[in-house]
């Protein structure tokens, strides 16, 4: 058997490639609640039992959101080679996110249009996962006597930080290095780029305190708004500029990524929102609490002790200057960053392969945010990890999703081909 034995094993799977896609973009598992996790899972076993797979269903009992409604469902699939060997593990996650608005296809319809299938999770990561299946399935039937393993697995909540997926299996050993050596997680980084990593998170719940009082009397009260405001007003003076400082030699994409970044995700103040249809006015009442989210992403050159002293050394100034502030800290999340070695086994078959396929180097890159890397390394302990598969980022959680249907039979191709060289 060739490699081009096998490539035209891949782009003979074309329509099943696209329909499998549809199939999966078709199960709304929308995270959050975590609506249609066991439906997926049900989906694939059904799809890769007769294939040879031994399928494990496994749910992620007392992990962050599991619950009798709406359980946190798993699948590892596994596909034993002729003889001992290595293991090569596609890892993606089942749940996408709200639909939003402005849509002018339907959502979970998986459309075909000019090439591309649309629908939400169609790139992130839906896409991905048909890929790798149809990669393993072409590369079995090519290859039946490879040596090793071959596991597919599509994991909850990657979009809520992972704990009821790849986090919860990670604990139980399932990415243990003795039984699994190689780990590709198909996000879409384009299909001509090898993600090493990302970047680090730290969330953080602020929040100031006030006294509540008439609001025609607000010298009665202090305002927990006012208070919150002077935080702003420092963070967006101070702590902003400083960031815009320090950066890293780590090759994050987008450029604005290279610098540590910080996202206020919310803020909440005073009386709660009433429901839309309520038609009253509010009271007039002096905000005695207001709550900030802040999400502040770092690179792999800080520290995360320094990253949280920033925050404290902001709210601590403020406190200087206003007699009466008061202020509480509750974290909420934090990851550090990952970044496997270029000369990883994983990284370098992914590159051969690249050439192969495309014709042209790949480029390394590093993502602003986290994905279930963080789990298979920090957990796992595996550090021959990467992410790669089709589909564009940008196009992620955006309305009109979609993947181009060429891309993922490139990268099917590319992942077949990661296979024959680290299995035979």
């Amino acid at each position: 058997m060739t490699d081009n034995t096998l490539l035209t094993a891949i782009a003979d799977r074309e329509a099943d490639l696209v329909a499998l896609t549809q199939d999966l973009i078709r199960i709304p598992t929308l995270n959050p609640p975590g609506r249609n996790y066991r439906d997926i899972c049900e989906y694939l076993a059904k799809r890769l039992r007769p294939k040879g797979f031994e399928i494990q269903l496994i749910r992620a009992e007392g992990a962050p959101a599991d619950s009798e409604e709406f359980p946190r469902w798993n699948i590892i699939a596994r596909h034993e080679g002729a003889s001992a060997g290595e293991c090569v593990h596609f890892n993606s996650h089942h749940d996408v996110v709200e639909v939003g608005h402005g849509w002018t296809v339907d959502p979970f319809g998986g459309e075909v249009k000019d090439g591309r299938v649309y629908g939400r999770g169609a790139c992130d990561m839906k896409g991905g996962l048909a890929a790798s299946i149809i990669a393993a399935e072409a590369f079995i039937d090519t290859y039946p006597d490879y040596k090793g393993a071959v596991e597919i697995s599509a994991t909850a909540d990657e979009e809520s930080g992972g704990f009821g997926g790849v986090a919860y299996l990670a604990e139980k050993g399932h990415f243990d290095p003795d039984k699994v050596q190689h780990v590709i997680i198909p996000e879409p980084l384009n299909k001509d780029r090898i993600c090493l990593g990302h970047r680090g998170v730290w969330w953080a719940e602020v929040e100031t305190k006030g006294r509540i009082a008439h609001g025609s009397m607000p010298f009665l009260g202090d305002s927990a708004i006012r208070h919150m405001g002077a935080v702003l007003h420092e963070i967006e003076t101070v702590l902003y500029p400083l960031l815009a400082t320090k950066t890293t030699a780590m090759p994050v994409v987008p450029e604005g990524a290279k610098q540590s970044t910080l996202n206020i995700n919310s803020v909440h103040g005073g009386e709660p929102e009433q429901d839309p249809d309520y038609t009253g006015l509010p009271a007039p009442c002096v905000a005695d609490r207001c709550r900030i989210i802040l999400d502040r992403r770092f690179l792999i050159e800080e520290d995360l002790a320094e990253v949280k002293a920033e925050v404290t050394r902001v709210l601590e100034t403020v406190k200087s200057q206003r007699p009466s502030f008061e202020y509480e800290v509750k974290e909420l999340f934090e990851v550090h960053p990952s970044m496997t070695d270029r000369d990883a086994p994983v990284v370098k078959s992914t590159a051969a392969a690249i050439e192969r396929v495309l014709a042209r180097q790949p480029d390394y890159v590093v993502s602003p945010g986290t994905y279930d890397q963080k789990h298979i390394d920090r957990i796992g302990r595996l550090k021959n990890c990467i992410a790669y598969g089709p589909g564009v980022l940008d196009l992620a959680h955006q309305p009109d999703e979609w993947v181009g249907i060429q891309d993922m039979v490139d990268s099917a191709g590319v992942m077949a081909l990661v296979l024959s060289d680290l299995l035979t």
